[in-house]
C-alpha cells in the first residue's frame, strides 16, 4: 500500500476540502481516465484495491497511471480508550481529493476493456466517479 517515507510533521489536522481541482484536472498520459465528481478521502486500501482491479481487467496490457498519493495521516484512539490524554497515533493515510481531480488513467487498451477496467475501479472508491477519454477532454 501507498504511504510517505517522511513527512515534516506526523499528524495533521482534520481540515475540509472546498471547491474544485486546480490541478491534475486534465489527462496527461493516457487516453482514458477516471475523474472525481465529488469531493472526498481516499484511502491508500481503496486506490490499491481499485489499481489492483484495473490491473487485473486488463490481463497486464497497457499502462495504467495512479494520479492521487495518500499523503495525509489520519490518526486514531484505541477502542474503549477515555477521552483525553491527546491525540491518538496515526492509523492510515489518504488522499485528499476535489471534485473534477483525475484519479487513473489508462493508455494502450482497447475502448471497451478501459470502459469495463475503469468502472470496476470506480466501484471500489468511496466517491462519484465518471469515465473521460481524450477527445472528451475540453482542457485539451
Amino acid at each position: 500500500m501507498l504511504s510517505p517515507k517522511k513527512l515534516k510533521f506526523r499528524k495533521q489536522h482534520k481540515g475540509r476540502i472546498k471547491g474544485q481541482a486546480e490541478r491534475g484536472a486534465t489527462l496527461s498520459f493516457g487516453d482514458y481516465g477516471l475523474q472525481a465528481l465529488e469531493a472526498g478521502k481516499i484511502t491508500s486500501r481503496q486506490i490499491e484495491a481499485a489499481r489492483i482491479a484495473m490491473t487485473r481487467h486488463i490481463k497486464r496490457g497497457g499502462q495504467v497511471w495512479i494520479k492521487i498519493f495518500p499523503d495525509k495521516p489520519v490518526t486514531k484512539k484505541p477502542l474503549e480508550v477515555r477521552m483525553g490524554k491527546g491525540k491518538g497515533s496515526v492509523d492510515h493515510y489518504v488522499a485528499v481529493v476535489k471534485a473534477g481531480r483525475i484519479l487513473y488513467e489508462m493508455h494502450g487498451v482497447e475502448p471497451s476493456v478501459a470502459e469495463q477496467a475503469l468502472s470496476l475501479a470506480a466501484s471500489k472508491l468511496p466517491i462519484r466517479t465518471k469515465l473521460i477519454t481524450k477527445t472528451e477532454d475540453p482542457w485539451l
